[in-house]
């Protein structure tokens, strides 16, 4: 939105001194006392925000963005319809609302910035797979929404997921989150029948049932490593038994 200048000050019987020309002390001096006196309002009963609404000096001049990273911040903008002739003092709650209804924000919260100032504080929904949809691609979150995330602008170093199965969109999720490097290493992820997913990881498939949690799937590293150490290799790690992991070699 654009930033609008200072208001224009009211005409009065007096003779005005040019803005130019008035000492800073006196500038200093109103833009505290309008603060104190916000301050007073707003402790003031229901009245209190909508008297302040009225005052030019709180009009919304800016709009400020953080945790913005796939959304465009012009397309956020334009649903939060503010412009500088309406005041900090609206109402927050349908300002959120509105940003909230883009499809790549999980969550919303707006606060004021005295005196002109909006901060709008994003949670964005996470991609963490691509998952087929009409013949192509598309990033989805861990609740299989699909993430309208431009490719070519933000390229993402994402796993393949063969479907938007739940169980697997939260495994990759929480690999995500809680194992970053296990994550890093998933390539392609799948279901292979009602209590089995795949995990591809490099030359490795991980076996497991859909219940596995990160910490479970932690279990394959020590394997690994131990694996390592005498010169072997794994083509397959298989989790699905209690407290074991089953590796198969070539």
């Amino acid at each position: 939105m654009p930033v609008a200048g200072p208001a224009p000050e009211k005409a009065s019987s007096a003779k005005a001194i040019p803005r130019g020309t008035r000492p800073t002390w006196v500038r200093w001096l109103r833009a505290v006392a309008a603060v104190t006196a916000a301050g007073v309002v707003i402790g003031a009963p229901w009245w209190g925000p909508r008297a302040l609404a009225r005052l030019d000096y709180f009009h919304a001049r800016r709009v400020v963005f953080e945790g913005v990273r796939y959304a465009r911040p012009s397309e956020l903008v334009a649903r939060l319809r503010v412009d500088t002739l309406q005041s900090v003092w609206q109402p927050l709650e349908p300002l959120a609302e509105r940003v909230n209804a883009h499809p790549l924000v999980a969550s919303v919260v707006v606060e004021r910035q005295l005196p002109g100032t909006l901060l709008i504080r994003v949670v964005e929904r996470e991609p963490v797979a691509f998952v087929p949809r009409q013949g192509q691609l598309q990033p989805a979150d861990a609740d299989g929404r699909l993430l309208p995330i431009d490719p070519v602008r933000y390229p993402l170093d994402v796993p393949v997921a063969a479907s938007a199965d739940s169980a697997l969109l939260h495994l990759l999720d929480g690999l995500r989150q809680d194992a970053p490097g296990l994550y890093a290493r998933v390539s392609h992820g799948e279901r292979a029948g009602p209590d089995e997913l795949r995990v591809r990881m490099g030359a490795v498939t991980v076996r497991t049932s859909p219940d596995v949690t990160v910490a479970r799937f932690r279990d394959i590293l020590p394997v690994e490593a131990d694996l390592a150490r005498n010169h072997l290799r794994a083509v397959e790690l298989d989790l699905r038994f209690r407290d074991q992991v089953i590796a198969r070699q070539p």
